[in-house]
């Protein structure tokens, strides 16, 4: 949440990291090669701006593929559910999960989905010039390499990573939760709940393909304290014992 949503609640509120996803570029293509793209790449075919799979920009990312003369089926023109994927500095609007049905068409869906469906995915540049396969490594490297400039609040979402293995179009997923809790019993659950999320927890995540916390995180997200109503009833969140 931004500044200005946070001005709009009633009482202070905490991100929590959980856990990592990535953002995944899919297509439907004879043979479906795995490609090569790079961001602002990427950011032209779902604008519109690249209307051909064999246009010389993508050929050139990818010498060795059989390209077809076919037209790029452009997700925003579709009628499908839209979200937004930072890409090349632009924001986009596109179809997620258009790459699994459509001939021709790109789609962009989360990493686990992709894999749970078995759809081709594609290689993004990295700002250090590597072609970044989105797996749970490197979703987790992004994490890790962004590590030294996260602010305290955990408030930020990160692009093109640090990092010679950080998959570059991937983000946290957070649990926002109030400071002050109403009811007693009700924060101490939470705060147990939390604590095991960032530490016991951390294990299932890539049984459920998503990437856990990098080990610098999980110290991190400790200084957080929620209570009761009650000031002297404080419940520390998540990384103290609970008193």
């Amino acid at each position: 949440m931004n500044d200005e949503q946070l001005k709009k609640l009633p009482a202070e509120l905490f991100h929590i990291p959980t856990v990592r996803g990535a953002d995944v570029a899919t297509y439907n293509l004879p043979g479906n090669p795995q490609l090569r793209f790079t961001g602002e790449v990427l950011a032209d075919i779902f604008l519109g701006r690249i209307t051909k799979w064999n246009d010389d920009r993508i050929k050139t990312l990818n010498p060795s593929s059989n390209l077809p003369d076919q037209p790029i089926l452009s997700g925003a023109s579709r009628g499908r559910k839209r979200h937004h994927l930072h890409l090349g500095g632009l924001s986009l609007q596109g179809q997620q999960g258009m790459g699994a049905e459509d001939a021709g068409c790109p789609g962009y869906v989360e990493l686990a989905y992709a894999i749970q469906s078995k759809m081709p995915t594609a290689l993004v540049k990295s700002h250090v010039g590597k072609f970044i396969e989105p797996i749970i490594e490197t979703t987790t490297a992004a994490a890790a390499g962004a590590a030294k400039n996260m602010p305290g609040d955990f408030r930020v979402s990160i692009t093109d990573a640090p990092g010679a293995d950080a998959y570059p179009i991937a983000s946290f997923t957070w649990l926002l939760v109030y400071k002050d809790q109403p009811n007693e019993a009700k924060g101490r659950a939470l705060v147990k709940f939390l604590w095991w999320a960032i530490h016991e927890g951390q294990k299932y995540p890539p049984t459920l393909l998503y990437a856990p916390l990098p080990a610098p995180w999980s110290p991190r997200s400790r200084p957080r304290s929620s209570r009761s109503r009650s000031p002297e009833s404080p419940c520390w969140l998540p990384g103290s014992a609970v008193r």
